[in-house]
């Protein structure tokens, strides 16, 4: 890159960057020899997108023809634009040009760009054009050029950027940022690395250890791995970054490097896995394979060849400007300098290895079985894959090509297609790759930052691409051009901002512009709920959405509704979806596959292999993401989930957020790179591509805010030297520059107040108005030129002519010589003349000039005695001088010794009491700290009150705690007691029940046995007449199912035949419903014609109703005008009245005018005398203040350097403040971050609520299918119950057949008295147990409240315990945190108060020692006034003598007066230092009071912590227990709270066992009392009727069986039934499609024909499923968006829950607020008073001063009345002149205007009548037009409505053929549902059957049990009969 390789060698000096800098002399040489004309030079299109210059040579109105060359061309007036003059070529900044049109600024631009110029600034930008040259303008002495110097100093270069950034930021203290953008290969990246590499040369620490390098090389070393990772070749630059980065250079306090980060935004993933062919991929890839590192290869298991691998060898492969083998070297060294270790840096190449591997897999996966899924054959690429991941190979596999999926509760593993597994792979790897990115970035981040040294600010430097047009434009262009959206708005804020400050600071009269509105709607229309992106993130959360849905959805929520958001423009892309209005330009943007880019899903089931990989580096790069775990983690519910969940928009707008609010907190410098041409060629330009990226970087945006201002400046002087030309005379009278600038504009050119601004310093001027001041002053220079030619070619003539002149007389004095001559030949007096002649004196010249020669050389000879005799009289009269000089200046001091005595005396007692002041001060300040210290003494007892509170609530406690421990310790001995108890109980109730069990099978025995006998034979008789009636049941059901069989095959033979008559019958409809539909495409041509014929008529009839109408207002406007000119000549001739009368008016005013100025004469000349009399006394004044200054001077170098040494304090102060309000705003920012996660999580949890209650809702609607199908079983009971009573009313009537069984009775009556007495010995035990349970269940629950009581005593002590131990700890922490910390802060600040305080009372005390010196020398002073005084009068009898000498030194008085005047100049300028100072002086003690207080409070509040922690640890060192013990306590507390908890437990769960077991012995008790009731009661039933019951309960168990038999038969014969049908159904269909198969084979076989039409029938049939699942798909959509729409609401619910909660927080923040304002409040006020006490001080000085300024303000307001008294003499007059002139200029056009309102008159009246009569003809014709337009559109209509008509009828016939297909799709479902039915009732009966077979074993055993009772009882009755 340009720079860094020197012309010579290394040991050589740098060459000179002159030429590269600045403009040579030269090169201004010929730029101002450039023909130019300021009226006629223009610019004008080429057609090509750039501008050639061009004079004009004709106008004609809006045409004007220019020659280009020599060619005459013609343009439009808005096509040509001005050319600045030739002293602007090249112009180091384009905002300063005169006219900013786009030819000039690309003109310049191009200019300085061929002349190797290649920085410009314009304005604030700095415009950098790419040389594809190396230039030496970036070395070491170039950098040493711009070293200290401000940005108007230096020639442009980024060089000066920086330096002025790291100014700013050294000298504000403010942080700093340099935003870098342009295109691809405008040079970005490589100014990016030029503005590091001069902060890491400029400010170097210096600080380096040894064998470790240096912070600046680790700085400049992140390039090459940035680059290697990150740059890639483009079709316009070979190394192109792709992606945008923002470093952050930090320096420390001293302004030297401390550290550095960085952070990525946008890395292009997608180029892993596809590029162009004419680009590469990332150069990380070629590198690995150049063998500069030996080793690499075989660890990344790589090939030879790069063609090996499919993901990076899809484009070039080589690049000839980049060589692989150097650049992997450098990438190496970078890792090593960087402090990565061995095994990071071959993490990081085997991760990019693996990706290359990936490229490969992806195409090893090959379609298997009928579903063709993927599998893999050769596991080679695999094998090398999940060994450089560090995965299981088998498993990668597996999971690739059947993903887990988590269905409910359960593990499912769907099988994925060679594209699923393919796009699952790519996913993965472009996923490590952009994370493996980052973390390398977070790494470099860590070694660039330093720990020990500390940061106090930073520079940041913006790498990121400008805005971008292509013809394709997707995911990536819409992101970077919303970023750029938000620069530039950012960008015009701060422009804006500057340039209205400037102009605010100069006093302009200028109301601020938000310039920074103009982008904000496209703005908002990306950021706003429901806007581009929130619509772009909604749809991305949806499985089911599409690129097409996601293009409804935009254009029904932006069109129309955003005035940035439009129609694409199908130009350059025709497929694109919508475009966007940006500030540079409309971008249609294609959408296609950006819902896949946003998800960017990955496999989660890779990702958790990958996360338990042994790669270090992956498992570190998916740290964040949730993978896939098995087991839900513990902490599961209140985790929240890191990856996976964010897209890559959000992520995106997330970081462009938090960059956003870096800038805005940042002072910002930007730089603009722009590419010259696309063949990469040095010194070529593209005009076009120049124009275009100047229109997106920017540059011409910025330079048109500049032209809604007041782009050109100029300061005052150099105004007034450029054009004083202009008005001389009036800029010689103006006072100050100011004025001059005023009448320049105002009286010569008579500029608009619009045009331009007067400032304090500077004029302001609208844009192009400082070209018209350059021609109005070349018009100047070219008539003050022209009258000099006109004078030098006057003088020349006239010099010609005398010399002319001279010639002539002198050729008439020769011929008189020569006449004369000719006649002395022959005169005799010549003749005599001739010999007396030379004995003439006259004739010895020579002889008498040698006399004087030798005159002259004896007076050479003794001049120089003469001369130092002359010198030693000049040397006496010096010294007399001399002496006589001292003399006066004795007699001077003589006369000021007494007033400096004086003045000494005076400043002695001002500096007392200065001293007493600060003494009091002193006082009160001790005061105060004494207030503050009894305060903390307060604070101090309150504290130890509160811990004597704390430690008896503590000792309270542990005795509440002792006595729940006694509790439980009898409420154990109770629970024994009680257990014991019950199980006494629970024995004596078993053998109870064992006892009743052995008499009640004795009795059933007996009953049995009686009873079995006699049933057995009714048992058998019974079975069989069951068994012969189920024989006859399955004879009639085999007949049944044959007869069934047969009516399905009539059904079956019934069906095909329907089959073929629908089939004929869609085929009709379908041929019906074509030609339909070609009839309405027909009726729509003619529709949609007529519809345009309609529309031609109409325009027609409103264009001539508009012509009618334009006539009507014409003769309308022609009628006003003639009002309104009559109006007009009456007011002319009312204001000829006026003008008359103010005539009048001004000559009364010129005589009173005239009276005037005698008066004004008298008053000059008394104010002349007062002006002399204050001449003298100001030079007594003069003498008299000397003294004074001296003092003054002295005093003000004392009070600086103390006020420097305050002021370096309070600037240590104000850093250290400023630190920690960084801490504070960092942990905020922070809060708020944390605050925003919280709440997006809590968004989140809301909405898996939301699922969770649509999921709760399923369930419900599956418990009411249930509850259905209970009901419907309930049914079914209530049958069989009346089956049931049908069968008792048969038992009933076999009872009268029992009756035989009652002679038993009478033996039977004993057993039942003998039962009777046994019932009534069980009752009194009953009622004996009765009583004691309820006895036990009182005691049991009194037990339970006492226990509930007690656990709810025991849970408050210990929750007050843990509250207790939990407040011990965070004090314990804060006091280890920051009591110990703030407590060393604190003693250090009161050891520096201490010195301090010192310091003060040593100044103190020699201040008194000064006082006391000062009284000694005051007494001395007066001894010497006294001699003073004895000399005074001495002297002042020789003052008497000289003061006639006194006339003499007029001239030194003068001196001394220029001398005062100079001294009161610097008097002046010294005293607007010191209020300069002053001021500064209070602001800085005003923020050191402020942070005074502030360390006050954070001393108090310390004090305070620290007091109440050390009672803290008062309270819990009680006993002299130590750190330690109270660790052992803590421990043993712990502990026992544990075993007391885990008894608690053990007491809880023993006492809900109780509780069980007593419930479960109630309900036992409950249960056996109801038994012995029952059995009583069927006891006493029994004996009386004991056979009826017995005979009874048979045949009811007989008819239950018999009944369940058949029930039985009956849901086997339907389940036949149905599966016969279901089978004859299956066989139907299956003879159906043979049928139909062979009649296709027929149909083939016969006729062509018949085969085509049945491909149509296959089509339509096809067509027709299609439309039934579109139908279904859409209801299920409307499902899908009914469930969203619900999830919407629920989300506006939740937003507005969230809207509350934020704005009761604002509440909360503004009571904050106020608090702060009061406190603020407070502060303000002492502030006020200290400077109330410091302006006291500060008027004493005042009142020196202002005696010696009032003299001079007296003389100085005497001039000004002088003057201005002229100025309104001299402005009368000229007012005068005025009036006058206007006068008649008002009677010339009033002359005027008459002649033309008469002209017009007679004009109107003339065309008004021939006008009317036109438009009455005119208006008929269009009359009859519109009737025949009307008649024609009357016909139209009735055509257009029998048309829609017609369609209205096809429609509702379409209609009818849908509801048709409706119906029979519904009756396809109802048919499917009542199969799913048929199949549910099928298994309900199954079940009901097996239930049934298990009630009738159990019916069988109970029977063969009473067989055996009924013997047993027979042979009983046997045995006593």
């Amino acid at each position: 890159m340009p720079g860094h390789v020197k012309a010579g060698g290394s040991k050589e000096a740098d060459p000179d960057p002159a030429e590269f800098l600045w403009i040579s002399d030269e090169m201004k040489r010929e730029d101002g020899l450039k023909p130019y004309d300021a009226k006629k030079s223009v610019w004008v299109p080429d057609g090509e997108g750039g501008y050639d210059e061009a004079m004009i040579d004709t106008v004609d109105g809006d045409k004007v023809t220019c020659k280009v060359g020599w060619e005459p061309k013609t343009f439009k007036s808005a096509q040509c634009m001005q050319v600045n003059p030739p002293k602007m070529e090249k112009f180091d900044d384009v905002s300063n040009m005169t006219y900013l049109n786009e030819a000039s600024v690309l003109w310049n631009l191009k200019a300085r760009y061929v002349a190797k110029l290649i920085y410009t600034y314009s304005g604030l930008f700095c415009v950098v054009i790419n040389p594809y040259k190396r230039y030496p303008i970036y070395t070491l002495r170039t950098m040493e050029l711009y070293i200290g110097k401000r940005r108007n100093e230096c020639w442009p270069h980024i060089f000066a950027i920086a330096e002025g950034a790291y100014q700013g930021m050294v000298n504000s203290g403010c942080n700093q940022s340099i935003l870098i953008t342009g295109e691809s290969g405008a040079g970005k990246t490589e100014n990016t690395k030029k503005v590091i590499s001069y902060f890491a040369t400029v400010c170097s620490s210096g600080k380096r250890k040894e064998g470790e390098a240096s912070l600046e090389d680790k700085i400049v070393q992140t390039n090459p791995v940035l680059e290697a990772w990150g740059n890639a070749k483009t079709v316009r630059n070979d190394n192109s970054s792709r992606f945008g980065k923002f470093i952050r250079i930090h320096f420390n306090a001293a302004g030297k490097l401390s550290g550095a980060d960085m952070v990525v935004y946008l890395l292009e993933k997608s180029r892993l896995t596809y590029q162009q062919p004419l680009e590469r991929c990332y150069h990380a890839f070629y590198n690995l394979m150049s063998d500069q590192v030996p080793d690499l290869k075989e660890k990344c298991l790589l090939s030879d060849n790069i063609l090996d691998y499919w993901f990076v060898s899809q484009g070039k492969l080589t690049v000839p400007s980049i060589d692989d083998k150097e650049d992997m070297q450098f990438a190496d060294e970078a890792f090593d300098i960087l402090g990565f270790t061995v095994e990071e840096k071959y993490n990081v190449f085997k991760c990019t290895a693996a990706l290359m591997h990936m490229g490969n897999l992806t195409k090893d996966f090959v379609p298997v079985g009928k579903e063709e899924q993927a599998e893999i054959k050769d596991d080679t690429n695999a094998q090398k894959v999940a060994e450089l991941c560090g995965i299981d190979c088998e498993w990668m596999l597996t999971y690739f090509c059947k993903p887990k999926l988590k269905v409910g509760t359960e593990w499912v593993q769907k099988g994925s297609s060679c594209t699923g597994a393919a796009s699952s792979v790519s996913g993965i790897a472009r996923g490590i790759y952009e994370r493996s990115f980052r973390l390398v970035v977070e790494k470099c981040n860590e070694t660039l930052c330093d720990p020990t040294m500390k940061k106090v600010s930073y520079i940041g430097v913006l790498d990121i691409a400008g805005f971008e047009i292509f013809d394709y434009n997707g995911f990536e262009q819409i992101c970077i051009n919303y970023v750029n959206e938000k620069l530039q708005q950012f960008f015009n804020q701060h422009m804006f901002t500057l340039e209205q400050e400037e102009y605010v600071r100069e006093g302009l009269d200028w109301a601020n512009v938000d310039f920074g509105m103009d982008l904000q709607k496209c703005i908002d229309m990306f950021e706003k709920p429901m806007a581009l992106l929130a619509i772009f993130e909604e749809e991305s959360l949806f499985p089911k959405a599409t690129d097409k849905t996601f293009a409804d959805k935009l254009m029904s929520n932006l069109l129309g509704k955003w005035s940035q958001f439009a129609k694409p423009n199908p130009r350059p892309d025709p497929d694109a979806h919508f475009a966007v209005i940006h500030y540079a330009a409309t971008v249609s943007y294609n959408l296609t596959g950006w819902l896949e880019k946003n998800k960017d899903p990955l496999n989660d089931t890779i990702v958790e292999m990958i996360k338990n990989g042994s790669n270090e580096l992956m498992v570190a790069s998916f740290a964040d993401h949730p993978g896939q775990p098995l087991e839900a983690p513990k902490d599961a519910p209140d985790r929240k989930k890191k990856g996976g969940g964010k897209t890559v928009s959000s992520y995106f707008k997330g970081q462009l957020d938090d960059l956003m609010t870096t800038l805005y907190k940042t002072e910002p410098h930007f730089i603009r790179c722009v590419v010259p041409n696309t063949h990469k060629e040095p010194g070529g330009v593209e005009s076009g591509l120049v124009m275009h990226q100047y229109q997106c970087n920017g540059v011409l945006a910025g330079i048109a805010i500049c032209r809604k201002g007041f782009p050109n400046k100029m300061l005052y002087p150099e105004f007034k030297a450029r054009y004083n030309i202009l008005a001389a005379k009036l800029v010689a009278k103006a006072k100050n520059d100011k004025a001059a600038a005023s009448a320049v504009l105002d009286g010569a050119v008579k500029m608009e107040k619009d045009k331009f601004r007067l400032g304090h310093t500077k004029v302001f001027f609208r844009a192009g108005i400082l070209g018209y001041m350059e021609e109005f002053r070349e018009d100047k220079i070219g008539s003050v030129l022209s009258w000099l030619q006109a004078g030098a070619r006057g003088k020349a003539s006239r010099m010609q002519f005398k010399k002319l002149q001279d010639q002539k007389l002198a050729l008439y004095a020769c011929q008189r010589a020569i006449r004369s001559s000719m006649m002395a030949k022959t005169w005799l007096w010549m003749q005599i003349w001739l010999a007396i002649k030379p004995n003439l004196k006259c004739t010895q010249f020579g002889k008498y000039k040698k006399l004087a020669e030798d005159k002259i050389a004896i007076a050479e000879a003794n001049i120089d005695k003469a001369v130092a005799e002359c010198n030693a009289v000049v040397a006496i009269h010096e010294k007399l001088s001399a002496e006589k000089n001292e003399l006066v200046l004795a007699l001077q001091s003589g006369g000021s010794a007494v007033q400096d005595i004086i003045d000494k005396t005076t400043r002695m007692e001002n500096q007392r009491n200065d001293l007493q002041k600060q003494v009091d001060a002193t006082n009160a300040r001790i005061k105060a700290e004494d207030e503050t210290i009894n305060g903390i003494q307060q604070a101090g007892s309150k504290v130890v009150a509160e811990a004597t509170r704390l430690r008896e609530e503590i000792k309270t406690l542990e005795s509440t705690i002792e006595k729940c421990e006694e509790d439980k310790m009898t409420k154990d001995s109770q629970i024994r007691t009680l257990r014991d108890e019950i199980a006494h109980q629970e024995d004596l109730i078993s053998k109870l029940g064992k006892e009743k069990k052995s008499t009640g099978d004795s009795r059933q025995k007996t009953e049995e046995d009686i009873q079995a006998m006699e049933d057995r034979c009714n048992h058998l008789s019974k079975v069989k007449g069951k068994l012969e009636q189920s024989l006859d049941e399955c004879e009639d059901s085999l007949e049944r199912e044959k007869k069934a069989k047969g009516d399905v095959e009539k059904i079956k033979r019934k069906v095909e035949g329907d089959l073929k008559l629908t089939q004929e019958a869609v085929s009709d409809l379908e041929r019906i419903n074509s030609e339909l539909s070609q009839t309405v495409q027909r009726k729509d041509k003619e529709v949609s014609s007529i519809a345009a014929k309609i529309e031609d008529e109409q325009t027609l009839g409103s264009k001539y109703s508009k012509q009618v109408k334009e006539l009507q207002s014409r003769a309308d406007e022609l009628d006003e005008e003639i009002s309104i000119e009559r109006n007009n000549r009456g007011k002319a001739e009312k204001n000829r009245a006026l003008l008359s009368r103010d005539l009048e008016d001004i000559g009364t005013r010129l005589e009173q005018a005239g009276s005037n100025t005698s008066t004004q004469i008298e008053l000059n000349k008394k104010r002349e005398a007062e002006l002399a009399k204050i001449k003298g006394d100001l030079e007594e004044s003069n003498i008299s203040h000397e003294g004074t200054l001296a003092a003054l001077r002295q005093k003000h170098n004392n009070g600086m350097s103390e006020l420097g040494d305050q002021i370096d304090g309070i600037n240590k102060n104000k850093a250290k403040s400023e630190k920690d309000k960084a801490g504070m705003e960092r942990d905020l920012a922070e809060a708020r971050s944390s605050l925003e996660e919280t709440m997006r999580d809590r968004a989140e949890m809301e909405k898996n609520c939301k699922l969770a209650q649509g999921l709760i809702v399923e369930s419900n609607q599956k418990l009411d299918e249930f509850a259905r199908a209970l009901n419907e079983a309930d049914s079914t009971k209530k049958k069989l119950q009346v089956e049931s009573q049908d069968l008792t009313r048969q038992i009933e009537e076999t009872e009268n057949a029992i009756a035989a069984l009652q002679k038993n009775k009478i033996s039977l009556t004993t057993q039942l008295e003998d039962t009777k007495r046994l019932g009534d010995g069980e009752a009194r035990d009953r009622a004996t147990l009765l009583t004691k349970y309820k006895s036990l269940t009182t005691e049991a629950e009194n037990l339970r409240m006492r226990i509930d009581e007690e656990s709810e005593k025991k849970n408050d002590a210990l929750k007050a315990l843990s509250k207790a131990q939990s407040e011990i700890q965070l004090w314990k922490s804060k006091y280890e945190v920051e009591a110990l910390g703030r407590i060393d802060e604190l003693e250090g600040g009161k050891q520096k108060l201490a010195s301090r305080v010192g310091e003060a009372e040593e100044v103190i005390e020699s201040l008194n020692s000064k006082i006391a010196s000062a009284e000694k020398s005051k007494n001395r002073m007066d001894t010497e006034l006294e001699d003073l005084s004895m000399e005074y009068e001495r002297t002042h009898a020789a003052a008497m003598i000289t003061e006639k000498r006194g006339r003499n030194f007029d001239k030194v008085v003068g001196e001394w007066k220029a001398k005062a005047d100079d001294l009161m100049a610097e008097l002046d300028a010294c005293s607007s230092e010191c209020r300069n100072f002053n001021a500064e002086r209070f602001r800085l003690k005003a923020s050191l009071d402020e942070t005074s207080e502030q360390l006050d409070i954070v001393r108090r509040e310390n004090k305070n912590l620290a007091d109440e922690v050390k009672d803290l640890l008062d309270q819990l060192g009680d006993g002299g227990r130590s750190i330690h013990e109270l660790d052992k306590q803590r421990r043993r507390l712990e502990v026992e709270k544990e075993e007391l908890q885990a008894a608690l437990e053990e007491a809880e769960s023993a006492l809900e066992a109780e509780e069980n077991k007593v419930l479960r012995a109630q309900l036992e008790l409950g249960q056996t009392k109801q038994d012995v009731d029952r059995k009583i009661a069927e006891k006493e039933d029994e004996f009386n009727n004991t056979r009826k019951n017995h005979s009874r309960g048979m045949e009811s168990m007989q008819a239950s069986l018999e009944s369940e038999q058949r029930a039985k038969a009956d849901a086997l014969r339907i389940k036949k039934k149905l599966e016969a049908d279901i089978n004859e159904y299956e066989i139907a269909l299956d003879h159906a499609n043979k049928a139909n198969n062979e009649a296709l084979k027929s149909t083939k076989r016969y006729q062509g024909q018949l085969r085509e039409a049945e491909c149509l029938y296959e089509e339509a049939s096809r067509v027709r499923q299609e439309m039934a699942e579109k139908a279904s798909l859409a209801d299920r959509r409307a499902n899908a968006l009914q469930g969203e729409m619900e999830e919407s609401r629920a989300l506006l619910d939740s937003a507005e829950r969230g809207k509350k909660q934020t704005e009761a927080e604002l509440a909360d923040s503004r009571t904050a607020v106020n608090e702060m304002t009061t406190v603020n409040s407070r502060a303000g006020a002492q502030k006020r008073q200290v400077e109330g006490a410091l302006h006291t001080m500060q008027a004493e000085i005042d009142d020196m001063l202002h005696q010696a300024k009032n003299s001079e303000e007296k003389a100085k307001k005497a001039m000004v009345d002088a003057a201005r008294l002229a100025d309104e003499l001299r402005s009368e007059q000229d007012h005068v002149s005025v009036l006058s002139k206007t006068k008649r200029t008002l009677e010339t056009q009033m002359a005027e205007m008459e002649n033309q309102l008469a002209d017009a008159n007679e004009s109107a009246m003339r065309g008004g009548k021939n006008a009317m009569a036109k438009l009455e003809s005119r208006i008929r014709e269009l009359e009859i037009e519109l009737g025949n337009v009307q008649s024609h559109t009357g016909d139209n209509m009735k055509a257009h409505q029998k048309a829609e008509r017609k369609i209205k009828e096809l429609q509702f016939q379409n209609d009818e053929d849908k509801k048709n297909q409706d119906r029979m799709s519904d009756l396809a479902s109802k048919l499917q549902q009542k199969i799913k039915t048929y199949k549910k009732q099928i298994e309900e009966a199954e079940e009901i059957a097996a239930l049934n077979l298990a009630k009738f074993r159990k019916a069988q055993q109970e029977l063969e049990e009473t067989e055996d009772r009924a013997r047993l009882a027979e042979g009983a009755l046997h045995a006593a009969y």
